[in-house]
């Protein structure tokens, strides 16, 4: 039996309707060219909050019982899922307390604790989010949203594919970054049930390939703290469930360096005049890089949030 099904994401949707927006497909035929294929972009960095978090957060928090729900939740998150927690909490009328690295960009910081959440730091290279997250989550009673080791929080993140499947009929390669896993698990779950011929790619950064090293090994590999400017893609193992659907749906991960991610950044920006986050602009460094091929692509730029400054900073210093 799947941890999940269609049916699960389709419910998903469900809940969804009327919260979360219907993000826009963008073409661009200076990138058919580059790319030698037919590339549609899913373009999650007009979501609220700036990324496809809020799909996963809301739909895991709405599902909750109400006395559980009236308690609040915590979460942990370098930025997005942290800004996705913060903003379905407060549309679902409870309240999020938020577990961030101390060197999270303060542009998330920032909109995490705008959205009304109390943010709680960390130190990534030496303390566990996870260990910290559970025990304050039994200490004050609160619900832990995790990031994306969670069945409900896989299918809300499947609704980017139904919406780009029903959009853009015929794609045959998906694309989509890989950190935890929760999203391209989510959305290869729609793809392989809506087209079982779609071909699903994963991208991961150099420094952080913990999934192309699991699926290579056969189980979960541990990995350091990587060191990228894609932060969003910083996990040290895939999760449990998102390994387990991703080893049988995924067919495969290629990886992009910084360099490579900035010259995905440039592009976007230059020629299509999006502003994509570095973990976001992944799919598209790699296929300017040549390592994916395909006939009708899709790709899901999962998320914007990058301020001026560190955008300006990022792309400046090519």
């Amino acid at each position: 039996m799947p941890l999940i099904e269609l049916a699960d994401v389709e419910a998903a949707a469900t809940r969804l309707a009327g919260v979360a927006r219907r993000t826009p497909v963008f073409t661009s035929r200076t990138l058919d060219g580059l790319s030698g294929a037919a590339v549609h972009l899913k373009a999650e960095s007009f979501q609220r909050g700036g990324a496809f978090k809020l799909r996963g957060a809301y739909n895991k928090i709405a599902a909750l019982p109400e006395h559980r729900r009236r308690l609040g939740v915590i979460a942990y998150s370098s930025g997005n899922h942290a800004q996705a927690v913060a903003i379905a909490a407060g549309l679902l009328g409870t309240h999020a307390t938020i577990l961030m690295p101390e060197d999270a960009p303060q542009t998330k910081t920032d909109a995490t604790r705008g959205y009304g959440a109390d943010v709680v730091t960390y130190d990534r290279w030496s303390e566990s989010r996870e260990e910290i997250g559970t025990r304050l989550a039994a200490e004050r009673r609160l619900e832990l949203v995790k990031p994306y080791d969670d069945p409900l929080v896989i299918a809300g993140q499947g609704t980017t594919a139904l919406e780009l499947f029903a959009d853009v009929p015929g794609i045959d390669t998906l694309v989509a970054p890989v950190g935890g896993g929760g999203l391209i698990a989510g959305c290869a779950t729609v793809a392989k049930s809506l087209r079982p011929g779609a071909r699903i790619v994963g991208v991961e950064p150099e420094a952080g390939n913990d999934t192309a090293r699991s699926i290579a090994a056969g189980e979960r590999v541990e990995i350091d703290v990587p060191r990228t400017i894609a932060d969003g893609l910083q996990t040290t193992a895939p999760g449990e469930l998102t390994f387990e659907i991703n080893r049988e749906l995924v067919d495969e991960i290629v990886v992009v360096s910084d360099a490579e991610i900035l010259d995905a950044m440039a592009f976007l920006f230059d020629r299509m005049k999006l502003v994509v986050e570095p973990s976001g602009a992944v799919g598209v460094a790699a296929l300017l890089a040549g390592r994916i091929d395909g006939g009708r692509i899709g790709v899901v730029l999962s998320g914007g949030n990058v301020g001026a400054a560190r955008f300006a900073e990022l792309v400046g210093g090519r």
